[in-house]
């Protein structure tokens, strides 16, 4: 398998991308150029994304559907299902864990938690909220290595130096924020503001 860390941040998206395409695919085969219109990219790089995984494509036939939906989902580490934790039981936090999406994916919330003691000890969609001083006992409990962050901007580093200490590898980050964290454990930031704020540009000579 060709390593994860040599696949570009943007060819992890598109490949993603992909895997839906190939779930929806109703026949055998499939060709780069439906691959490529389904998800809105061409024919070239859908080619050049699929060759950091390996050469399933036959010229004149296509790829294997299913085969190359087996492979792109282990080489994303889509092969088996994934706990996760969420830190901040706001109104952010309280819809992702009620969000259908990451269950259907494969992806599990088995852990909140809060510094706020209105909300420690309460039942958040069923989960109860514990304080972030347990996480390093929750998250080894569970052997999680994934977590979501929906914390203000103010507490956002030291809850993420909080996760790395219990052993997080990978943060999904809600608060607008860049987080300082060691090289082994990888963010994805999530500015749901700077989306609104890029789409405002378009607008603005309107």
């Amino acid at each position: 398998m060709p390593d994860r860390t040599q696949i570009p941040d943007p060819t992890l998206i598109r490949i993603s991308c992909y895997i839906r395409v190939l779930e929806r695919a109703k026949g055998p085969t499939i060709s780069s150029a439906a691959i490529a219109e389904a998800a809105g990219v061409n024919a070239p790089q859908v080619r050049k994304d699929l060759s950091h995984v390996g050469e399933f494509g036959q010229p004149g036939v296509g790829y294997d559907v299913r085969k190359l939906e087996r492979e792109l989902k282990r080489t994303m580490g889509l092969d088996r299902e994934r706990d996760l934790v969420l830190v901040g039981a706001g109104a952010l936090g309280s819809a992702l864990i009620t969000y259908p999406g990451f269950e259907g994916r494969g992806f599990h919330i088995v852990g909140v938690f809060d510094n706020n003691p209105a909300k420690i000890g309460h039942r958040l969609r069923g989960h109860l909220v514990l304080p972030v001083s347990e996480l390093a006992t929750q998250v080894a409990k569970l052997h999680v290595e994934m977590a979501v962050l929906t914390v203000p901007h103010s507490a956002a580093q030291g809850v993420a130096d909080a996760l790395v200490e219990a052993g997080i590898r990978a943060i999904l980050n809600f608060a607008p924020v860049s987080l300082r964290v060691p090289d082994s454990v990888h963010v994805r930031h999530v500015d749901l503001a700077h989306h609104f704020e890029s789409l405002a540009y378009y607008l603005a000579g309107e």
